[in-house]
């Protein structure tokens, strides 16, 4: 009886799954992609370009490291220790290839605020000598960047929950419109913040609603207190700067190497005020001790996570906000793809680790990956190279960055947010697409500014739903049921008889950015499905599940089994009668498709648009002129389908 009893109590445990080595492979290969890559790396094509975009990146990383430090209202040390682990950690668990995490303007921003309230500066803190062991620096000092810290580790614990609910999926609330204004947004705060060091200016920290509103206020009554060295010293760096950059941008493709007017300019910065005791001569800021080497690891004050939650879940939001549209850009760029979820994963490692390491929150910045763009990067290599030469800095060079004026550190920072500040220039696009979404642009850039780029964000995904709510008042997405499909051959007469597949699809609703990922999705699914139906089950597995055109290569309309046939051509004909309003991300995603079948060799023709979508697809994409697109109805796009065919001209009638 005792056996038998075992016995059907170990029947359950039978049935239970026991994870085979090829489940584990396949999970580590997931979750941490540098098992996939690392092992194909190619040195002898990529080690190079590799090497001379680390190099670059480096002199970025400690630049920037430098100066969000002091934005974050901490020792500017501690900004390079937050461009060094979390580059580490991205490169580990991140899959975009040329996302340069680090320190970042709008999260040092938003841990300012955290930092100055709970540890407000004083004149007897500036005078408290040193009393601690941690790399000689004030208790003061330790104060604020445990308060740092803190906002770190519990942003890096917001995303990394936001993982294990799988929120990954729901960031299309957050249009392209919105992030451009709330980085816009942001950026113009960053560049407010480091006019006091521009102008030479003291000036005491001030935040809160309206405080872009309020330092300005403070600049123009205490106008006379502007240093006019330091003025000078500025506007010659910027020029500088602006003037290299341009230059080097003019003629990258006849120069293997840029100019690395940076680190160019920092030395000899740095060298001009040690030469002529500009600290004392002319009372100029300078970015002060750096103390060596890397402190033993400690982990964050875990008493204050409750006063830091605000600022935390800023951090947590804007950061990977502004990170995954990087990433994003940059799959699209170079043809490969991100894991939203897994994005939320290694930027919450990269806060949640860094944190015990002394690091400021950390995110992606678009100068260092545009960057790594210009430098031509080839992989997440060289993150890691640029980290070896941050480590360099921290042991070695530190000290030597003394003399390092603050205002050319200011016009450093300033000269590398213009990839942010010109975006002002999508206003003109979104006029031209969708004028609501050039009204959301605006108010979000207007909320951003008067509060923070995590209230601006907030207003922004709110403003974008209540009005395609308003628009749409129930947004379904496009799926199989809302579309209609027809399919026929139609003989031509090209070097013998050939078959010409045209496929109809009729779209039903409009297009907004709720439902225009579904929308490519369904269109796939919907040939996909057909092509199962008809294919033999050897050749199912040949499908793409990515691209939407090998699916139209190989389908099908008739009962008849699908045989290779080398002259089979396709063609897609969408019938947009049922778009009766769109927005950007709508037409975004039309002008991909075309793209697309255009790059594929596949013919699409798009029926019923009305003026407005024509203008707008026009606007936004490098459509091809020379053939005809648009027309009246899908009568006279499978009419010309027929003529194009057999060498026929087309009739002037039938395009729009």
């Amino acid at each position: 009886m005792t056996g038998a009893k075992r016995k059907k109590k170990s029947l359950p445990w039978s049935k239970m799954h026991v994870p085979h080595c090829e489940d584990i492979k396949t999970w580590c290969r997931r979750r941490l992609p540098i098992l996939e890559w690392a092992p194909r790396y190619d040195l002898k094509e990529n080690l190079l370009p590799d090497t001379v975009s680390g190099i670059m990146l480096a002199v970025q990383q400690v630049t920037q490291g430098l100066s969000f430090a002091i934005l974050s209202s901490v020792h500017p040390v501690f900004g390079l220790y937050g461009s060094l682990f979390p580059a580490i950690i991205y490169a580990i668990f991140g899959k975009g290839r040329h996302v340069a995490t680090g320190t970042f303007a709008l999260t040092s921003l938003i841990s300012a605020n955290a930092v100055e309230r709970l540890v407000p500066q004083s004149p007897q803190n500036l005078t408290t000598p040193s009393n601690t062991s941690v790399l000689g620096l004030s208790e003061f000092e330790m104060q604020r960047i445990g308060v740092a810290a803190a906002v770190s580790f519990l942003g890096g614990v917001i995303q990394l929950a936001m993982f294990a609910l799988q929120l990954g999926s729901a960031t299309f609330l957050v249009t392209e419109p919105v992030i451009s204004a709330m980085t816009t947004g942001a950026a113009t705060h960053v560049v407010t913040s480091q006019v006091k060091y521009l102008l030479g200016m003291k000036m005491p920290y001030i935040s809160g609603p309206l405080g872009f509103f309020y330092i300005y206020a403070y600049v123009f009554e205490n106008i006379k207190s502007v240093r006019l060295e330091a003025l000078l010293l500025s506007l010659l760096s910027i020029v500088v700067l602006v003037l290299v950059k341009e230059l080097n941008e003019q003629f990258k493709r006849k120069i293997k190497v840029v100019l690395p007017v940076d680190l160019v300019l920092i030395v000899a910065a740095s060298f001009a005020c040690y030469c002529t005791n500009m600290e004392h001569a002319y009372g100029l800021a300078v970015v002060g001790h750096i103390p060596k080497g890397i402190p033993a690891p400690r982990a964050p004050p875990m008493n204050i996570l409750s006063a830091v939650i605000t600022e935390a879940f800023g951090v947590a939001l804007v950061g990977y906000v502004a990170s995954l549209a990087l990433a994003q850009g940059s799959a699209k760029k170079f043809k490969y793809s991100v894991d939203d979820n897994q994005e939320f994963l290694a930027h919450g490692l990269s806060n949640v680790i860094s944190s015990f390491f002394f690091c400021i929150p950390s995110a992606a910045a678009m100068g260092r990956t545009a960057g790594l763009y210009s430098t031509g990067a080839r992989t997440q290599v060289a993150c890691l190279i640029s980290c070896i030469f941050v480590l360099l800095v921290i042991y070695a060079l530190g000290p030597y960055l003394y003399w390092l004026p603050m205002c050319v550190l200011a016009s450093i920072i300033v000269v590398g947010l213009k990839g942010m500040l010109i975006q002002f220039r999508d206003l003109k696009k979104y006029w031209n697409v969708d004028k609501i979404d050039w009204g959301i642009w605006i108010s979000t850039y207007i909320f951003t500014i008067c509060f923070a780029a995590n209230v601006g964000l907030l207003f922004g995904v709110v403003c974008t739903i209540a009005i395609v709510i308003g628009r749409f008042p129930r947004a379904k997405t496009v799926n199989i049921k809302n579309m209609k499909e027809m399919e026929f051959k139609v003989k031509t007469e090209m070097e013998g008889e050939t078959f010409q597949q045209v496929k109809i699809i009729s779209v039903s609703n409009p297009l907004v950015f709720l439902n225009a990922k579904k929308f490519h999705t369904d269109l796939m699914n919907l040939i996909q499905k057909e092509n199962a139906s008809n294919q033999p089950l050897d050749d199912i597995s040949k499908c793409e599940q990515n691209m939407l055109l090998s699916s139209l290569t190989n389908g099908n309309c008739n009962d008849e089994p699908s045989q290779p046939c080398p002259n089979e051509k396709c063609s897609l004909v969408l019938d947009c009668s049922g778009v009766t309003f769109f927005d950007y991300s709508g037409v975004s995603m039309l002008v991909e498709v075309y793209m697309d079948c255009k790059n594929s060799s596949v013919d699409i023709l798009l029926a019923n648009c009305t003026a407005s979508l024509i203008k707008a697809m026009q606007y936004c994409g490098n459509l091809d002129l020379e053939k005809p697109i648009f027309f009246e109805s899908v009568s006279a796009a499978v009419s010309t389908i027929h003529s194009i065919k057999n060498g026929c001209k087309l009739n002037d009638h039938s395009e729009v």
